[in-house]
């Protein structure tokens, strides 16, 4: 009988706690906004203005999406998307193995698809340094121009235990928002030489908007 009591009284005590509010109320809400902003935004927003899009029998050049997160989820179908528009994708993930796996899964899928994969840490300033350089390098030895018209970081972690990177930062800070940063920055020289307008797009969730009740 005490037992008993002692579970209902933390029962009630965590459906009255901030956390069980936070997690039950406020993020159901979020959810329900972020649903209800996309769907004002599809009805009553202007037509976007349609991105390049490329057929390989009409231009000289194939255009280069580079695409973060691409092993798994929203990097690997855009990765995959991008291949089916003429793009030459290129695959940047933190697994060699799943890199294999995403471009022989996207090569089944679209065997016209033009694919290069190169093995980068996003937590890591000096991978993402020695990316940029073997990117560049790449480039110069092939048969495209040297640039970039697509960047996409989708790639992001979400850290279940307080962790660091290899740089001191804590892992989430340092793969979803200082990883991104330093590589678009990197990559601004190569977006600025295309030939076509060139883009940057930041891939991200509703889940920022609860950073205020943390």
């Amino acid at each position: 009988m005490i037992s008993l009591v002692k579970e209902l009284w933390r029962t009630l005590l965590f459906v009255f706690s901030l956390q069980f509010w936070r997690m039950g109320l406020l993020w159901t809400f979020s959810i329900a906004f972020s649903h209800y902003q996309l769907i004002k935004n599809f009805i009553f927003s202007r037509k976007p203005k349609p991105f390049y899009r490329c057929s390989p029998c009409l231009v000289p050049f194939r255009p280069v999406a580079v695409v973060t997160g691409a092993t798994s989820g929203l990097g690997f179908y855009t990765a995959y998307e991008l291949s089916k528009e003429g793009y030459v994708v290129v695959l940047v993930g933190r697994s060699q193995q799943l890199l294999l796996e995403a471009e022989r899964k996207i090569k089944v899928w679209n065997k016209n698809a033009h694919l290069k994969a190169f093995q980068v840490d996003l937590s890591s300033v000096e991978s993402i340094i020695n990316f940029r350089k073997s990117l560049q390098q790449w480039l110069s030895g092939s048969d495209l121009h040297s640039s970039i018209q697509l960047l996409i970081n989708c790639a992001g972690v979400l850290a279940t235990s307080p962790r660091t990177t290899v740089d001191g930062y804590d892992q989430m800070i340092g793969t979803n928002y200082i990883g991104a940063f330093v590589l678009t920055n990197l990559l601004l020289p190569l977006l600025e030489s295309s030939h076509v307008s060139s883009r940057i797009v930041n891939v991200t969730s509703f889940t920022h908007r609860n950073g205020m009740y943390n």
